[in-house]
């Protein structure tokens, strides 16, 4: 009679969690799509509680840096008229704003607004509330998956986009970004004050989704460089505002001057 040789307990698991951990990191129906967290805050050089909101959003840039978080700072130009000019200032980014107020019903818009994923806005330099949307953000998982590469021609850049998922009456956006910057408050609410920027749009493209793979082509400003700026793209539904998916662009650096 053939005798049969029991496997102890502990090394039966052990093989099955190899087994399985083996299957799921190999099985693309099983790849796990990590959470994203688009952070697009509202502000103005001209608001005098602006600044702290500023600052922790380049202190969020630098913490998460290496994961999906992206940080887009849109400077809106309605306070330009008390008295001091914001440099970054763009009557688009404030009709943005409007925008998001209409798809999450929030009237009247306010600075520094702090919006993630297009879906839940913060009052931004309250730390607490922002680092635990972030978190809620970063816990859910991803229903669109944006890839991007960029080339620079003359004053344009080439994106092409993949994308795989969700992307049904939604937009793609591609926002050219400018790092850090400082200026030099002369009037105003801070007036004699001079105020750090980070993650500043300069320049926001945007075009209709209709297939899952095309190439763009994006102004850019003068002096754009790899260095001092960087390419951000994201999937927005245009009837909720909600964003679906983003991802910073990968700059092909032998094509860029």
């Amino acid at each position: 009679m053939k005798k049969i040789k029991l496997l102890p307990v502990f090394f039966v698991a052990l093989l099955l969690l190899i087994t399985t951990t083996s299957f799921s990191q190999n099985n693309p129906d099983n790849k796990a799509h990590k959470g994203f967290a688009l952070l697009e805050l509202y502000t103005s050089e001209g608001c005098s509680s602006c600044p702290p909101a500023d600052e922790l959003m380049g202190k969020i840039q630098n913490e998460y840096k290496d994961r999906n978080l992206y940080v887009l700072s849109y400077h809106v130009d309605y306070w330009d008229r008390q008295g001091w000019k914001d440099v970054f200032s763009n009557t688009d980014y404030t009709k943005r704003q409007y925008d998001y107020a209409k798809f999450m019903d929030k009237d009247p818009i306010y600075t520094p607004q702090l919006i993630i994923n297009g879906k839940i806005d913060y009052i931004a330099s309250q730390e607490t509330a922002v680092r635990n949307g972030i978190k809620s953000a970063l816990s859910k998982p991803v229903t669109t998956n944006l890839s991007l590469e960029a080339s620079q021609a003359n004053n344009n850049l080439s994106v092409n986009y993949n994308i795989e998922g969700t992307f049904k009456n939604s937009s793609l956006l591609i926002a050219i970004v400018q790092k850090a910057a400082k200026t030099n408050v002369k009037r105003g609410e801070n007036a004699n004050r001079v105020l750090s920027h980070y993650q500043i749009v300069r320049h926001l493209h945007s075009v209709d989704l209709k297939s899952t793979k095309g190439t763009i082509a994006v102004h850019l400003l003068k002096g754009f460089n790899t260095k001092d700026f960087e390419v951000i793209g994201f999937v927005q539904d245009k009837n909720n505002g909600s964003i679906l998916g983003a991802t910073r662009a990968v700059l092909q650096q032998s094509s860029i001057l």
